[in-house]
């Protein structure tokens, strides 16, 4: 047997042998997604200063209704007054459920937030162990349907940042080719969105399952490996891009207050 005493699952939370900083991990893990979800919530409902000059918030991409002259379908309708006026909370719940049934954040967060279990080697605040085979974690199986959203919203975010290269000259009108320090964080966010997304689990399965010897098909092998490439690097890119959305929304929202001025590189 070894020296080390590695208590059960179920067993008391806090007995553990591990004398070493277990806690820090899960802790870092909860203060950032708690960080996250605060910003994004508040954000959500502001319903305001998230367009600046040709820089649109993530937040609020695509702008289904809002401004009459931007939104898909102008104007906030009638039959929404129920809802307060932000574009945001039409379209968050694409990204935030891909996210939150996302295979590493599940890991994460159970850890962090419901001690499930909150570190190797140390115990869980309950007897018995559920698993995802019973509600409600079972949802979690929702994931690989949210990845086709999620796969739109990349292009969304891209045609953003695109949209992010022509700025309208104030006297006449017409937009012309230019790059600010906007266009730089609105083309930074969707490139880490998009090593995010393109590396998740699902999208791997997808392109390369179901074949006994992938090797007899060339195209599905090569989408296989680049998937596998990213997905190797997909807990650095989750937290990259949790935060790059979060600070593109954040800069857009200042610049669009006159808090910060945009400094134009072209």
């Amino acid at each position: 047997m070894s020296s080390i005493d590695v208590p059960l699952r179920g067993s008391q939370f806090g007995r553990t042998s591990r004398r070493d900083l277990w806690w820090v991990q899960p802790l870092l893990t909860f203060l950032g997604l708690s960080l996250f979800i605060v910003y994004a919530t508040w954000a959500a409902f502001q319903g305001d200063h998230y367009r600046a000059g040709p820089y649109l918030s993530p937040f609020y991409s695509p702008e289904l209704f809002g401004s009459p002259e931007d939104a898909w379908f102008g104007a906030w309708p009638r039959w929404l007054s129920f809802l307060p006026a932000s574009g945001a909370l039409l379209i968050l719940w694409a990204p935030g459920g891909f996210r939150l049934t996302c295979y590493y954040y599940r890991g994460a967060y159970y850890k962090a937030f419901w001690a499930d279990p909150p570190s190797c080697t140390v115990g869980e605040p309950r007897k018995t162990y559920r698993g995802e085979r019973s509600f409600p974690l079972i949802l979690q199986n929702i994931h690989r349907f949210f990845l086709y959203v999620a796969l739109i919203f990349i292009v969304i975010l891209a045609f953003d940042a695109w949209h992010a290269l022509w700025f309208a000259d104030p006297a006449t009108g017409q937009t012309h080719f230019g790059i600010g320090i906007g266009t730089l964080v609105l083309f930074a966010n969707a490139v880490l969105l998009a090593c995010y997304t393109l590396g998740c689990h699902s999208l791997r399965h997808l392109v390369g399952g179901r074949l006994d010897e992938i090797s007899k098909s060339p195209l599905r092998s090569k989408a296989y490996e680049c998937a596998g490439c990213l997905n190797r690097r997909h807990m650095l890119f989750a937290w990259m891009s949790l935060f790059s959305v979060m600070f593109a929304d954040l800069y857009v929202r200042l610049c669009s207050m006159g808090t910060w001025s945009d400094w134009r590189i072209l």
